[in-house]
């Protein structure tokens, strides 16, 4: 089949990757040159596990193009994905802006039946707005071109976006029209074949099924740290507290890790939009309003710790901090907990000596050159000097360290672990000071 992706980011790359590694022809179209130019040249711009590879490979076999041309896409694809990002506007809703920019430009160049898609995370009602969009501009060029704007929403964890397009737990299709159903089933059966996971419904229902999935984990997250600052109090264990809830076939493992708050090009974007959405129905979400508050404090945890330990003392003191992305497997510091924790730090004269595995770089980018931040090539190089360590993103190479090693680096043994990847009765064992999350003995911040 032919397709035609509007964006190149994350979701559009990887999108279009997989679809052409199934043996489709596709097309990506950007309005940025330079990061069409940086693909021709076989330069992927984020970082996901096996992607780099997977585009190679198929743009060298043609089947994958890059382009700015969005006369040449509208013509390419029976599927227009549109996979254009929707940043949050001013109050935390979410901005259509370049979703029906893209909706305007297919109308400009549509001259036969095409089946819009919409792949952006967007709020409920939006299809109907490209369908105006597309039909207005089509009227306004005296063109009567049949089309379907369809709900196909991307559940992708960053850092495992590959298989999970590869092998979806579920395709979730909105649509009202059957025949769109069977073209949908047809380009999603390579990736389907053992057993049917495509979910047709209604397009409103689409829409809201994204964003409630991903409200739902955010709230199985900020309520797991809500009993964590409550379990410090009480004198538990969180972790204890976890196995326990999470035997429970019910309420099951996944999502109910407590930590330093989740980050992310999602969940923050996604919750804010879903409760400004509900507003503009006359509905107060008033849960929702709870899981931000909740990971907007909890992101201060670590520094609220930092600042008991010291005295309120961190003017000069220099923390050596590990982990800058928001989750491991990826370069995205969009909300990361480390950017709150290390702008924190900054406010009150403290240095930060900082490593991550892969977004050092990124990093670099966000804060450039300044005197209290020091980028390290690895994890021993920021204990250096450092009066204590924290852990803010729980990457694999960080779970058994050289404890010894980190004693002796530290001008005093302080770990303060943001994601409680050690045991504290061990660290204690070692001569350490230990802050957890929710680890019972450990004094609340």
């Amino acid at each position: 089949m032919r397709v035609t992706i509007f964006g190149s980011g994350y979701v559009g790359l990887v999108t279009g990757a997989c679809l052409a590694e199934a043996g489709n022809h596709v097309m990506c179209v950007d309005v940025d040159a330079d990061k069409i130019e940086r693909l021709n040249r076989g330069e992927v711009p984020i970082h996901e596990p096996g992607l780099d590879a997977l585009i190679k490979r198929n743009a060298e076999a043609g089947r994958l193009q890059f382009t700015t041309d969005a006369v040449v896409g509208v013509k390419h694809g029976l599927f227009q994905v549109i996979a254009v990002g929707t940043p949050p506007d001013e109050d935390g809703s979410a901005d259509l802006r370049h979703v029906l920019a893209v909706a305007r430009t297919i109308g400009q160049h549509i001259d036969e039946y095409r089946v819009v898609i919409t792949k952006s995370t967007v709020p409920v009602g939006t299809a109907d707005k490209v369908r105006a969009a597309l039909g207005e501009t089509l009227t306004a060029r005296g063109q009567a071109v049949e089309f379907d704007v369809v709900s196909n929403p991307e559940f992708l964890k960053e850092g495992a976006a590959i298989a999970d397009f590869m092998k979806p737990d579920r395709v979730i299709v909105g649509t009202d029209n059957p025949r769109v159903t069977e073209l949908m089933r047809l380009l999603y059966e390579p990736f389907t074949r053992n057993h049917d996971r495509l979910i047709v419904m209604d397009i409103r229902s689409s829409e809201l099924t994204k964003y409630a999935a991903n409200a739902m984990l955010a709230t199985k997250i900020s309520f797991m740290n809500e009993l964590a600052n409550m379990a410090e109090r009480f004198g538990a264990d969180i972790e204890r507290v976890r196995i326990g809830i999470g035997s429970d076939p019910r309420i099951g493992y996944s999502f109910i890790y407590p930590g330093a708050g989740y980050g992310g090009s999602c969940f923050p974007k996604d919750v804010q939009a879903l409760e400004r959405s509900a507003g503009s129905m006359d509905y107060d979400a008033q849960l929702l309003t709870a899981v931000e508050a909740v990971n907007r404090r909890q992101k201060e945890v670590l520094f609220r710790k930092m600042q008991r330990h010291f005295g309120g003392k961190l003017r000069g003191r220099t923390i050596a901090l590990w982990g800058l992305a928001f989750k491991p497997n990826t370069d995205d510091m969009r909300e990361a907990p480390s950017r709150v924790l290390m702008e924190a730090l900054w406010a009150e004269g403290a240095k930060v000596r900082a490593f991550d595995p892969i977004a050092v770089s990124e990093t670099q980018r966000i804060y450039g050159d300044r005197a209290d931040l020091v980028l390290c090539e690895s994890a021993n190089a920021a204990l250096e000097g450092a009066d204590a360590l924290a852990i803010v993103t729980e990457w694999s190479e960080f779970r058994s360290p050289d404890y010894e090693h980190i004693k002796s680096q530290l001008k005093q043994p302080v770990i303060f672990d943001g994601r409680n990847l050690y045991d504290p009765s061990f660290l204690t064992r070692l001569g350490f000071t230990y802050y957890g999350i929710g680890r019972g003995a450990t004094p609340p911040a």
